[in-house]
């Protein structure tokens, strides 16, 4: 008696509903994600509204009052104050959320200064300069750059960088005076090099032969810091800020979080730059440069307007992981809610308010809902810059399909 279904036939049968249960499987965690990430942000927008219902019922506030200098006791002028919990039995809990997103634009300001230019930098010199065995093995190192958790970062930024650079405030100016210059100086000198000793010192591999120059600098900055605070400082360069700038040097402070944070975004921002760069065909900076461009002239006016939407979205996402990191700045600000310019000073971030206050916080009350909607700013701002990341990445592959890309 022949078999109803060949063997053939039954195991295309299987490898079918095999196919149509993963594919039913992904929709549904797909679709399971978008539920609870929307699930979020609405059930933090409830939890947020009864902060803003009509007058007179307990526990509301006024926008003014969160966004705008307040007049409290004891002072003379309007001030923002960020006091949930109030120092005297007399006094009232003061509730201005603008230190708070203050500190939180002016960490990822600084995180973004230190890691764009970095990031980008190796991002070009991969996808341009490198050899592809060597970009082969390094790209995934720096990749993984992005596992190393935002605790161990803070706690070197917090405990260990940031007292060295107190004690060693001059030396660290020095080195930074110093550094940035070296590196041209060595551009500088390589092209006046002999065309032997060019061949040898290759672009490809200038991380490796830069690399004793860059100890020197750091050798002859640390060496020239006495001599400099002495002679421009008065012997004192932390006396001389706060004399001549008015500035009060915090051992925890925007520099030191923006340091710390900038390694931290470095690597995603690195990855999703030099993916765009590379995928940029060929053939456009091989058409410049046989028109008669220099390598650089083909990178600067067809690779990098070509690659413009995929490196404008790797900072973006490297801007919302910045402004909602928690432990960076948790353990490396110093967590005093100011309103200043100074990148020597502390600051205080929203996430790292909810991290610190919201276990102590009463559920229901006005520090509470006023800690949720502090996370319902995070979900905000963090949404809107991955979607609007997302579209200018569509946009980057529909211009690569019209220029022949993959």
């Amino acid at each position: 008696m022949r078999d109803a279904f060949p063997p053939s036939r039954y195991r295309q049968r299987l490898r079918q509903g095999v196919d149509r249960l993963a594919t039913a499987l992904i929709t549904a965690g797909g679709i399971g994600v978008i539920v609870a990430v929307l699930g979020i942000g609405v059930f933090l927008a409830v939890e947020v509204v009864p902060l803003f219902w009509a007058s007179g019922v307990a526990g509301t506030v006024n926008i003014d009052a969160l966004w705008l200098p307040q007049t409290y006791a004891g002072l003379d002028t309007p001030q923002f104050r960020w006091q949930p919990a109030a120092a005297m039995p007399d006094e009232t809990p003061r509730y201005s959320m603008a230190p708070l997103a203050w500190g939180t634009l002016k960490a990822a300001l600084w995180a973004l200064v230190i890691a764009v230019p970095l990031a980008l930098g190796a991002a070009i010199h991969s996808a341009m300069y490198m050899p592809r065995r060597l970009r082969s093995r390094l790209k995934p190192t720096l990749e993984l750059m992005e596992a190393l958790p935002g605790v161990v970062i803070g706690f070197i930024a917090g405990l260990v960088l940031a007292p060295w650079v107190e004690r060693h405030l001059a030396g660290a100016f020095t080195l930074v005076l110093v550094m940035i210059p070296g590196l041209f100086a060595a551009g500088m000198l390589r092209a006046r090099l002999p065309r032997p000793w060019r061949a040898r010192l290759t672009l490809g591999w200038a991380g490796l032969w830069l690399m004793p120059w860059l100890l020197l600098l750091g050798v002859a900055a640390f060496e020239l810091a006495p001599w400099l605070e002495a002679r421009w400082f008065d012997d004192d360069l932390r006396g001389w800020l706060a004399t001549r700038f008015g500035l009060d040097y915090a051992s925890r402070n925007a520099l030191i979080v923006g340091l710390a944070m900038g390694i931290a975004v470095m690597p995603s921002i690195y990855a999703l730059a030099e993916d765009a760069l590379s995928g940029v065909p060929s053939s456009l900076a091989e058409g410049a440069e046989a028109l008669g461009a220099t390598r650089w002239q083909a990178l600067w006016r067809v690779v990098l307007p070509a690659a413009s939407p995929g490196v404008l979205s790797a900072v973006m996402i490297g801007a919302g992981r910045a402004v909602g990191e928690t432990m960076i700045v948790l353990m490396a600000s110093g967590n005093t809610a100011l309103m200043t310019l100074s990148p020597l000073e502390g600051m205080r971030s929203l996430a790292a308010s909810i991290a610190i206050e919201l276990p102590e916080a009463a559920p229901g009350g006005t520090h509470y809902r006023l800690l949720l909607m502090a996370a319902l700013l995070l979900f905000v701002f963090t949404f809107l810059v991955n979607t609007l990341a997302e579209v200018v990445r569509t946009r980057l592959r529909r211009r690569y399909r019209r220029l022949g890309g993959a």
